[in-house]
């Protein structure tokens, strides 16, 4: 549960950490934002990459000054008590697969460490995002590790969705578009998948939200049929955005908060940047790297 959870979040990295709608490229440059409310109330944003590398987990000293500031921790959702969220319901993804596309899939199941039976009930989506993976360096991403330093210095955790509904953005996207997306990954070699990676991870430790924006262009625009990938940007990005704003503002008036949140989701005239901005706060970047 952990592996596939840790996987889940690494998702929103690959399929939807770069994509802004309409960027605002002039301003909005950095990862660590301090937010402050018309009354005072200091809270910080931070724009995650959904990773295990240690690269981006040994946290910045300006990262943990800030988290110790505050006293609510709030990430995109909590994890599900249930992994049935994970799961087709009925069949298996087997049934949908050439003889081909299912020995890629045991080999690729081989190599993230996971039992071909398991990988069989999961979600097309999902089984297409954890195998765009390199193979796993730790348990934990970045926004897990947040979460665990959180419960032990006692601060409430709480989701900026509610977690049903986070967990089931996916699935507006049909099982032919799934399977559109664990195909088109299957295609992709693993010297392809690391130089991506690699390019991810130095462009987010870049701070610079344009370079962002166009490498996601270059790299999952082009992965995925054009329609398909709009769809998954709306799904994944713009709609989510208005709720997860409502989430910290709920916490952010009376608290001094702490929201992690996939980087794909601050800039741009419908980012949680501008939302807030919109909402009557003052928003200063804290520089990172």
């Amino acid at each position: 549960m952990r592996r596939i959870l840790s996987a889940y979040l690494q998702a929103l990295f690959l399929f939807g950490f770069l994509s802004f709608s309409q960027l605002s490229v002039a301003a909005d440059q950095g990862l660590l934002w301090q937010v402050e409310s018309a009354e005072g109330k200091v809270s910080y944003l931070l724009g995650t990459i959904h990773a295990d590398d240690p690269r981006v987990t040994e946290f910045p000293t300006k990262l943990l000054e800030a988290f110790a500031q505050t006293d609510v921790f709030m990430m995109e959702t909590l994890p599900p008590r249930n992994p049935s969220v994970f799961l087709m319901k009925p069949g298996t993804v087997a049934e949908y697969l050439t003889e081909k596309e299912f020995d890629q899939v045991r080999e690729l199941a081989d190599f993230h460490s996971m039992h071909i039976e398991a990988a069989m009930k999961m979600k097309p989506w999902l089984l297409a995002v954890i195998f765009d993976l390199p193979k796993p360096k730790s348990l934990y991403s970045m926004d897990e590790l947040l979460m665990s330093k959180a419960q032990e210095q006692n601060k409430m955790v709480l989701g900026l969705e509610a977690t049903q509904a986070h967990f089931s953005v996916l699935d507006s996207i049909t099982l032919d578009e799934q399977l559109s997306m664990l195909r088109a990954v299957l295609k992709r070699s693993t010297k392809d998948k690391e130089r991506d990676y690699e390019a991810l991870l130095k462009t987010y430790k870049s701070e610079d939200l344009e370079k962002i924006a166009k490498l996601d262009d270059s790299i999952t625009g082009n992965m995925l049929p054009k329609a398909l990938w709009e769809k998954m940007r709306v799904k994944l990005i713009d709609e989510r955005n208005e709720g997860m704003v409502k989430g910290m503002l709920a916490q952010a008036k009376e608290h001094r908060v702490f929201a992690a949140v996939g980087a794909s989701h601050l800039a741009g005239e419908t980012g949680i940047l501008n939302r807030l901005r919109q909402a009557g706060f003052k928003l200063t970047p804290i520089k990172l790297y």
